[in-house]
């Protein structure tokens, strides 16, 4: 099954970590790396990514500073471009983020579990904050389709569903091990990226809305040490983009190959 296939690759990958140095730990199952792109800027804690043609959109924590923020950089070379505070009040850590027509969705959460949150929708053009919708629960991560929302809380143990004019219709348990910390929609599946262990993740593909597990794959640490499914993730198509690690940071490219 591959619930066991994730448990069993989890299990082979701690156990590489512990005995054996980074390098031979599979980067991400089934895929191959494409390029890696420095992102060129000032990120803090990093915590969710999406992208389009153009552009590459980051959320990070300034935990010292109590804020929160998405960074824009330049999709081609990188280069850092302009970022929105998004910050609302107690509500300073944003979590995995979202892209759906012309808004960017982020939650911003309290820093501790069972708390409160807001989704945020901005304005992917102007950088504006177009909406906010209250939610009674830490929220770290969220997927958006034509559909609506669909919002994890903290490691990602419950599943928030929003329809599109922001009302929570259901919750749903996570059927899998995983700690989403970003999730994204792609080709009508809910996809979720996030940790296994210590230096373990996954990446797991869900029939929606059925929640059925379809697809998953093991992932291990990047050269840094910092898992690949450690934050931000996305998706086109069989392309794979992975922003792990904290400043100076970097975006992954992967292909993923077979099923």
């Amino acid at each position: 099954m591959i619930r066991d296939r994730v448990l069993a690759a989890a299990a082979a990958l701690l156990l590489l970590t512990g005995a054996a140095p980074a390098q031979s730990v599979p980067a991400i199952e089934r895929a191959r790396l494409v390029d890696v792109l420095p992102l060129d800027g000032e990120l803090f804690h990093v915590q969710g990514m999406d992208l389009d043609a153009q552009h590459i959109w980051v959320t990070s924590v300034d935990t010292r500073a109590h804020k929160g923020y998405i960074h824009q950089f330049d999709r081609r070379s990188g280069k850092f471009q302009r970022r929105l505070e998004i910050t609302d009040g107690v509500r300073y850590h944003p979590g995995g983020m979202a892209m759906h027509g012309g808004s960017i969705w982020a939650p911003v959460a309290e820093y501790r579990a069972n708390s409160s949150a807001v989704l945020v929708e901005i304005d992917k053009q102007t950088m504006t904050i177009r909406r906010k919708i209250a939610v009674a629960d830490h929220l770290g991560c969220v997927a958006a389709s034509g559909r609506g929302l669909v919002a994890g809380n903290w490691d990602s143990r419950l599943l928030y569903v929003f329809d599109r004019q922001g009302r929570q219709v259901r919750v749903v348990k996570n059927p899998a091990p995983t700690r989403y910390q970003d999730m994204k929609f792609e080709r009508g599946k809910l996809v979720g990226s996030g940790a296994l262990g210590p230096k373990a993740g996954a990446i797991d593909w869900f029939a929606w809305p059925s929640m059925k597990l379809v697809d998953s794959r093991a992932a291990g640490p990047t050269d840094r040490g910092i898992r690949y499914t450690e934050e931000g993730m996305t998706l086109r198509g069989r392309d794979l983009y992975l922003v792990p690690e904290d400043g100076p940071s970097r975006m992954f490219h992967f292909k993923l190959t077979g099923r």
